[in-house]
């Protein structure tokens, strides 16, 4: 992502942590276990009655945070909608393929239609009434990078405010996939949503977003993140705070395992990124901030994050 950069106003994330209408969170966060509990704030408040009965968990994050963040943002209507998920709706599809195995014949198709990965941006746009750009990504662990990036394309393009957030959420049936496959998440497998208003102009930015990068396909070295670094101007001894999952960044001022605090799911670098949001916005000394997702080893995301100038 070329200069200038880009500026975030607004984020909310619903996760196992208390972190949704909650500014200063990054200093009261413990790590997930195997009991934490998703932590939800009254939908109602967000969703009409009637609607909400008929949502998933996973509508109900996202169009919750979506419409919390434009609130406060305060920019009306965004330019355009992008969400990252890695599995989608899990629990619809769920029912789909159990009603699929139940019902003889013609399938109602409402499981269906709602369980396809772009449920949630279509939700939010119909929920919000937008009529804009709307685009889901889904590239595994680095779905959210990836609609970081396509946001910041579309800003560059000329449009003011991208809507651009993250979900994914867990169901049962993963404890039983993941002890098949041999997974070691190494932190309780989580369910959370996350979405943020990234601005071309500061409106009251909350930090900014220097650069964002992407690969995937072969494993990566120390030496792909010091080449992002210097392609930024940067050292790792330029960084204050490193949220990474994988492998630490070496020489870096401290790092920090977000996956303990998130849980693992395939978009918790969203997580990391209001986390880092928080901690510039709270704490002096950190100035830059980089995000390490390294969750999948042959996928690498690297999202760099400074504080707004005074």
């Amino acid at each position: 992502m070329n200069k200038p950069a880009l500026f975030l106003s607004a984020a909310s994330t619903i996760s196992h942590q208390p972190t949704f209408g909650n500014p200063g969170f990054s200093g009261v966060l413990e790590p997930v276990g195997a009991s934490s509990a998703l932590i939800s704030p009254d939908y109602k408040a967000y969703i009409d009655a009637g609607l909400l009965r008929r949502m998933s968990k996973i509508l109900r994050m996202s169009v919750t945070c979506a419409k919390d963040c434009i609130e406060q943002a305060g920019t009306g209507q965004p330019d355009a909608i992008v969400v990252g998920t890695g599995l989608g709706c899990l629990q619809d599809t769920e029912k789909f393929l159990n009603t699929s195995l139940t019902v003889e014949g013609l399938l109602p198709p409402t499981s269906f239609i709602q369980s396809t990965h772009n449920t949630m941006a279509g939700q939010i746009s119909l929920s919000l009434g937008n009529h804009g750009y709307n685009m889901t990504h889904t590239q595994n662990t680095l779905s959210f990078e990836h609609a970081l990036l396509d946001a910041a394309m579309l800003l560059r393009e000329g449009d003011r405010n991208v809507l651009v957030g993250a979900a994914d959420e867990h169901i049962d049936i993963l404890e039983d996939i993941a002890v098949q496959l041999a997974f070691e998440a190494g932190a309780p497998l989580t369910s959370a949503a996350s979405f943020f208003v990234l601005s071309a102009e500061n409106m009251g930015a909350k930090a900014v977003l220097t650069d964002v990068y992407t690969s995937g396909g072969a494993k990566y070295g120390q030496e792909d993140i010091g080449a992002f670094l210097d392609r930024n101007g940067l050292q790792a001894g330029d960084i204050d705070f490193v949220l990474y999952a994988g492998t630490p960044v070496q020489g870096a001022a401290r790092n920090v395992d977000y996956l303990s605090l998130a849980g693992v799911y395939p978009t918790a670098s969203a997580f990391a990124l209001h986390y880092a949001m928080d901690l510039l916005g709270t704490s002096n000394g950190i100035r830059n901030v980089l995000i390490c997702n390294g969750l999948r080893k042959s996928n690498l995301g690297l999202t760099l994050l400074k504080a707004v100038e005074a």
